[in-house]
């Protein structure tokens, strides 16, 4: 049986959240829009490579701020994720 991982995205402006919970495969499946967003501005100045099959919840945590920082408009996003302990 496979660890099971909460993650919240939180938006800075107005403190509202989502927890997502399952493991590792289930939350990259969950968010490989996300992963494929980042990953494809990747080629930009100033944005970051990302990993769409990271195998760490640290790592799915990383790839997931760096995807939703490289497809924003500005290059900030307003929502971060973090893992719930």
């Amino acid at each position: 049986m496979s660890k099971s991982f909460t993650i919240a995205k939180t938006n800075s402006r107005n403190s509202s959240s989502n927890e997502f919970t399952g493991t590792i495969d289930e939350l990259t499946n969950m968010f490989s829009y996300t992963l494929d967003c980042g990953r494809s501005w990747q080629h930009e100045q100033g944005n970051v490579k990302i990993n769409t099959n990271p195998r760490g919840i640290k790592s799915l945590i990383k790839n997931l701020n760096n995807s939703i920082n490289n497809s924003a408009a500005n290059g900030w996003s307003n929502y971060s994720y973090v893992e719930v302990i």
